[in-house]
């Protein structure tokens, strides 16, 4: 196992991003994103639709490669070490896939055999992440008939399966009810506690009640990154800020 750097806090970097940039022809999706973080560490990623998010989280995630730069996962490069970055690494990708006729323990079963999870491994983290995600009341139940807020909760079970060190959560909130945001939210400050978790989101008051550090982008470029509380300490919301840093992005960005 590759051992990540550590900055100047002593906790290791989880998550770097180095001169990272992806083309399409002459389109720049994303051009020169630079940022790492440590463990332990929740923080927000922020911008217009378009703006390169999940551009940057593919890439970071190793779906897709660079056309420049270095996206490290625990100090494995995923260009060229993916597996072992994978093994590290969770990924919920916005409405992110699931078989709908499978019931959330028959999909879970199948995601730890193909990790290749067996015997008593097997079942005591399918028990862990059921009660972790609360899927006791539908873990029979196929997925295509559970609420949006319940599939979600397969997905981040499906996520966790693996005990990865790394979260990477794209727009995890997406399409619920408050009540469903409230959930997902509680499931994100419990497991703060021993991950490394970047967050993509459009809900605002989230930012604020979950992550100490923002990063925004905008047409593919960072455009901030620092504490949401020095951000905010002028006495404007993070909307505003979010209209002065960000602008209206017209040009189209996945």
């Amino acid at each position: 196992m590759s051992a990540s750097k550590s900055n100047s806090s002593g906790q290791p970097v989880m998550i770097e991003a180095v001169g990272l940039c992806k083309y399409y022809g002459r389109f720049a999706a994303i051009d020169g994103v630079s940022f790492s973080m440590r463990q332990g560490e929740v923080v927000a990623f922020l911008g217009p639709n378009g703006a390169g998010k999940s551009t940057t989280m593919k890439l970071l995630t190793g779906y897709l490669a660079p056309s420049a730069g270095v996206a490290r996962i625990a100090g494995h490069d995923m260009a060229t070490d993916r597996l072992a970055g994978a093994a590290r690494l969770g990924y919920l990708p916005e409405n992110g896939p699931l078989y709908p006729d499978m019931t959330p323990r028959a999909l879970l079963e199948f995601f730890a055999d193909a990790r290749g999870m067996t015997g008593r491994r097997k079942r005591d983290r399918i028990d862990a992440v059921v009660e972790q995600c609360d899927l006791g009341a539908v873990i029979g139940k196929p997925i295509s008939k559970l609420s949006k807020g319940y599939r979600q909760r397969v997905g981040m079970a499906q996520v966790l399966l693996h005990e990865p060190d790394v979260l990477i959560l794209d727009e995890p909130t997406a399409g619920l009810d408050p009540n469903q945001i409230h959930e997902v939210r509680n499931t994100i400050r419990r497991l703060a506690a021993e991950k490394t978790i970047l967050l993509s989101t459009h809900i605002l008051q989230e930012v604020e009640a979950m992550a100490a550090r923002v990063l925004f982008i905008n047409e593919g470029r960072l455009v901030y990154d620092g504490s949401t509380k020095d951000l905010i300490a002028d006495g404007r919301g993070l909307d505003e800020h979010f209209r002065q840093l960000t602008g209206h992005a017209d040009a189209a960005r996945t």
